[in-house]
Protein backbone atom coordinates (compact mmCIF):
# COMPACT_ATOMS: atom_id res chain seq x y z
CA UNK A 1 0.00 0.00 0.00
CA UNK A 2 2.79 2.45 0.92
CA UNK A 3 4.56 1.53 -2.31
CA UNK A 4 1.41 2.34 -4.30
CA UNK A 5 1.16 5.76 -2.65
CA UNK A 6 4.84 6.45 -3.30
CA UNK A 7 4.42 5.36 -6.91
CA UNK A 8 1.42 7.66 -7.32
CA UNK A 9 3.46 10.54 -5.92
CA UNK A 10 6.27 9.86 -8.36
CA UNK A 11 3.88 9.68 -11.31
CA UNK A 12 2.53 13.16 -11.06
CA UNK A 13 1.18 14.12 -7.67
CA UNK A 14 2.86 16.83 -5.67
CA UNK A 15 2.26 17.34 -1.97
CA UNK A 16 2.12 20.96 -1.01
CA UNK A 17 4.37 22.35 1.71
CA UNK A 18 1.55 22.23 4.28
CA UNK A 19 1.09 18.53 3.71
CA UNK A 20 -2.70 18.71 3.81
CA UNK A 21 -3.58 18.99 0.14
CA UNK A 22 -2.39 17.45 -3.07
CA UNK A 23 -2.08 19.02 -6.45
CA UNK A 24 -2.08 16.92 -9.57
CA UNK A 25 0.27 18.05 -12.30
CA UNK A 26 -0.18 16.68 -15.78
CA UNK A 27 2.53 16.36 -18.35
CA UNK A 28 1.83 14.92 -21.75
CA UNK A 29 4.50 12.63 -23.14
CA UNK A 30 4.73 14.81 -26.24
CA UNK A 31 5.60 17.81 -24.06
CA UNK A 32 8.60 16.09 -22.50
CA UNK A 33 11.71 17.46 -24.16
CA UNK A 34 13.96 14.95 -25.87
CA UNK A 35 16.95 17.19 -25.21
CA UNK A 36 17.86 18.96 -22.02
CA UNK A 37 20.56 21.58 -22.25
CA UNK A 38 21.80 23.19 -19.07
CA UNK A 39 22.64 26.87 -18.98
CA UNK A 40 26.22 25.89 -18.14
CA UNK A 41 26.95 24.66 -21.70
CA UNK A 42 26.94 21.03 -20.59
CA UNK A 43 26.35 18.36 -23.19
CA UNK A 44 22.66 17.73 -23.91
CA UNK A 45 20.90 14.71 -22.47
CA UNK A 46 19.84 12.52 -25.38
CA UNK A 47 18.29 9.09 -25.18
CA UNK A 48 20.07 6.20 -26.84
CA UNK A 49 18.29 5.15 -30.01
CA UNK A 50 16.65 8.57 -30.32
CA UNK A 51 16.29 9.34 -34.01
CA UNK A 52 15.88 12.32 -36.29
CA UNK A 53 12.78 10.90 -38.01
CA UNK A 54 10.86 11.18 -34.74
CA UNK A 55 12.45 14.52 -33.84
CA UNK A 56 13.91 13.06 -30.63
CA UNK A 57 17.58 13.26 -31.61
CA UNK A 58 17.93 16.85 -30.49
CA UNK A 59 18.87 19.17 -33.31
CA UNK A 60 19.97 16.34 -35.60
CA UNK A 61 17.74 16.41 -38.66
CA UNK A 62 16.89 13.86 -41.32
CA UNK A 63 18.16 14.56 -44.84
CA UNK A 64 16.17 13.84 -48.01
CA UNK A 65 17.15 12.63 -51.46
CA UNK A 66 15.80 12.95 -54.97
CA UNK A 67 14.26 9.97 -56.74
CA UNK A 68 16.77 7.26 -57.68
CA UNK A 69 19.68 9.32 -56.35
CA UNK A 70 22.26 9.24 -53.58
CA UNK A 71 23.52 12.73 -54.45
CA UNK A 72 23.21 15.31 -51.70
CA UNK A 73 21.03 18.29 -52.57
CA UNK A 74 21.86 21.82 -51.45
CA UNK A 75 19.14 21.50 -48.79
CA UNK A 76 20.67 18.23 -47.57
CA UNK A 77 24.12 19.80 -47.41
CA UNK A 78 22.77 22.71 -45.38
CA UNK A 79 21.09 20.30 -42.96
CA UNK A 80 24.26 18.23 -42.69
CA UNK A 81 26.33 21.32 -41.91
CA UNK A 82 24.01 22.05 -38.97
CA UNK A 83 24.18 18.40 -37.88
CA UNK A 84 28.00 18.54 -38.07
CA UNK A 85 28.12 21.65 -35.86
CA UNK A 86 26.03 19.84 -33.25
CA UNK A 87 28.26 16.76 -33.42
CA UNK A 88 31.41 18.90 -33.18
CA UNK A 89 30.18 20.47 -29.96
CA UNK A 90 29.02 17.12 -28.54
CA UNK A 91 32.05 14.89 -29.08
CA UNK A 92 30.75 11.90 -27.10
CA UNK A 93 27.74 11.41 -29.36
CA UNK A 94 27.94 8.71 -32.01
CA UNK A 95 25.29 8.16 -34.64
CA UNK A 96 24.16 5.56 -37.08
CA UNK A 97 23.06 6.91 -40.43
CA UNK A 98 20.18 4.90 -41.86
CA UNK A 99 19.68 4.93 -45.62
CA UNK A 100 16.05 4.63 -46.73
CA UNK A 101 14.22 4.49 -50.06
CA UNK A 102 10.68 4.77 -51.35
CA UNK A 103 8.66 1.71 -52.29
CA UNK A 104 9.54 1.73 -55.98
CA UNK A 105 12.25 -0.66 -57.15
CA UNK A 106 13.23 -4.13 -56.01
CA UNK A 107 14.31 -5.01 -52.51
CA UNK A 108 17.90 -5.58 -53.63
CA UNK A 109 18.07 -2.34 -55.61
CA UNK A 110 16.73 -0.28 -52.71
CA UNK A 111 19.08 -1.87 -50.18
CA UNK A 112 22.00 -0.88 -52.42
CA UNK A 113 20.60 2.65 -52.95
CA UNK A 114 19.96 3.08 -49.22
CA UNK A 115 23.57 2.08 -48.53
CA UNK A 116 24.83 4.63 -51.07
CA UNK A 117 22.71 7.31 -49.39
CA UNK A 118 23.97 6.48 -45.91
CA UNK A 119 27.58 6.45 -47.15
CA UNK A 120 27.11 9.80 -48.94
CA UNK A 121 25.93 11.32 -45.66
CA UNK A 122 28.84 9.81 -43.73
CA UNK A 123 31.39 10.98 -46.30
CA UNK A 124 30.03 14.53 -46.24
CA UNK A 125 30.08 14.65 -42.45
CA UNK A 126 33.65 13.35 -42.33
CA UNK A 127 34.63 16.01 -44.88
CA UNK A 128 33.15 18.55 -42.45
CA UNK A 129 35.43 17.28 -39.68
CA UNK A 130 33.40 14.59 -37.91
CA UNK A 131 35.50 11.51 -37.09
CA UNK A 132 34.43 8.53 -39.17
CA UNK A 133 34.58 6.25 -36.14
CA UNK A 134 31.63 8.22 -34.66
CA UNK A 135 29.47 7.41 -37.70
CA UNK A 136 28.14 4.03 -38.73
CA UNK A 137 25.86 3.26 -41.66
CA UNK A 138 23.09 0.82 -42.42
CA UNK A 139 20.54 0.48 -45.21
CA UNK A 140 16.92 -0.44 -44.70
CA UNK A 141 15.98 0.07 -48.34
CA UNK A 142 12.21 0.38 -48.58
CA UNK A 143 11.48 -1.68 -45.46
CA UNK A 144 10.89 1.16 -42.95
CA UNK A 145 8.72 3.84 -44.53
CA UNK A 146 7.61 6.90 -42.58
CA UNK A 147 5.32 8.19 -45.32
CA UNK A 148 2.47 5.90 -46.24
CA UNK A 149 0.74 6.17 -49.57
CA UNK A 150 1.57 5.67 -53.19
CA UNK A 151 2.30 9.20 -54.31
CA UNK A 152 5.18 11.68 -54.49
CA UNK A 153 4.38 13.12 -51.05
CA UNK A 154 4.84 9.73 -49.34
CA UNK A 155 7.76 8.73 -51.53
CA UNK A 156 9.57 12.00 -50.82
CA UNK A 157 9.35 11.37 -47.06
CA UNK A 158 10.82 7.90 -47.47
CA UNK A 159 13.91 8.82 -49.53
CA UNK A 160 16.00 9.84 -46.55
CA UNK A 161 19.00 9.54 -44.28
CA UNK A 162 17.85 9.17 -40.67
CA UNK A 163 20.19 9.74 -37.71
CA UNK A 164 20.04 7.43 -34.67
CA UNK A 165 21.98 8.16 -31.46
CA UNK A 166 24.09 5.06 -30.68
CA UNK A 167 26.37 6.45 -27.96
CA UNK A 168 26.46 9.57 -25.86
Amino acid sequence: MKLNILLALCLGFTISCGGTSTKKTETKASETPAVTVAATNEEPTLALNADSDSGKAGPLQTVYFDYNSAALTSDSKSTLKANAEFLKSNKAIEVQVEGHCDERGSVQYNIALGEKRAKAVKEYLTALGIAGKRLSTISFGKERPVGFGHDETAWGKNRRGNFVITAK
